[in-house]
């Protein structure tokens, strides 16, 4: 059984300090800051991300499910991926499932942090993965313009 995501004031209070020290270009390579324009408030939200890397293609998963991040960035279309100085604006295009099922057994494999939120395994088939793409949403990033 996947554990469900809750967060709270320590884990809101760990972020930030992750998402400036990302921002600073201090923490490991693989973790960037992903910033997107609110639904309803404009306003914009930041989290930490660990992009899936497969050749030129990069790729972001919601380990936590339909969370805000996925809702306001299905209707913006759009987020800005940043790290350190280098920051960039990237259009979205959510996967289907049987194209997201490599890229979450990619993503769980070089995370095990999110593991614990996924009912899937590392030997898991195939066809799990595509069971648990309605789950996970998987975004490829693409340049904008």
């Amino acid at each position: 059984m996947a554990k469900t995501y809750q967060i709270n004031g320590i884990t809101r209070f760990v972020n930030r300090i992750l998402v400036g020290l990302i921002r600073m270009g201090i923490m490991p390579a693989k973790m960037y800051v992903l910033t997107v324009r609110g639904r309803k408030t404009g306003k914009l939200y930041s989290m930490l991300v660990f992009p899936v890397i497969e050749g030129d293609r990069r790729y972001v998963v919601s380990p936590y499910g339909e969370v805000s991040w996925v809702k306001n960035a299905r209707v913006s279309g759009e987020v800005t991926l940043a790290r350190g100085s280098k920051q960039e604006t990237l259009k979205l295009q959510e996967l289907p499932a049987q194209e997201a099922a490599p890229i979450l057994k990619a993503y769980i494999t070089a995370n095990a942090i999110t593991r614990q939120y996924f009912t899937v395994t590392l030997e898991s088939p195939m066809e799990a993965f595509e069971a648990e793409a309605s789950a996970h949403p998987v975004f490829e990033l693409l340049v904008a313009g």
